[in-house]
């Protein structure tokens, strides 16, 4: 099954506070198969990087991305609707929106540590990072 990282999973896997991350990334590049993030997400990962950790945690962040084997999907039509549907009904930010939204689209797992998304379960599957839930 396709793995979804939400931006808490990626900025986890940057601070180093999450082994299973990168045990996941790791298993994805061995086995040649991506895991996979919204453009939205990366922004997010991107915007927290930059406010909390500084421009040159971006950098290097920002370098270590360039050989992650994540693909990241760009945001069209069908993908919005689905990820302003997922944010009308739930309370969650738009970006974990289009987290669900593509967790959904492409019948995969959504890999997180955020609480917010709890009321998600009974719509995707979720695997929680320790912390999370």
């Amino acid at each position: 099954m396709p793995a979804i990282l939400d931006s808490y999973a990626l900025i986890a896997f940057f601070r180093g506070e999450e082994g299973a991350v990168k045990e996941l990334l790791h298993k994805a590049a061995d086995a040649d198969r991506p895991v996979h993030m919204t453009e939205v997400n990366y922004a997010e990962v991107k915007y927290t990087l930059l406010k909390k950790d500084g421009a040159e945690a971006w950098r290097q962040a920002a370098d270590v991305l360039r050989s992650l084997p994540v693909e990241f999907h760009p945001v069209l039509r069908p993908l919005a609707d689905s990820a302003a549907d997922f944010k009308v009904r739930f309370k969650i930010s738009l970006a974990d929106a289009f987290a669900a939204a593509l967790a959904k689209e492409m019948k995969a797992e959504l890999v997180t540590g955020d609480p917010q998304f709890k009321a998600l379960e009974k719509e995707i599957k979720i695997v929680w990072l320790k912390g999370g839930r």
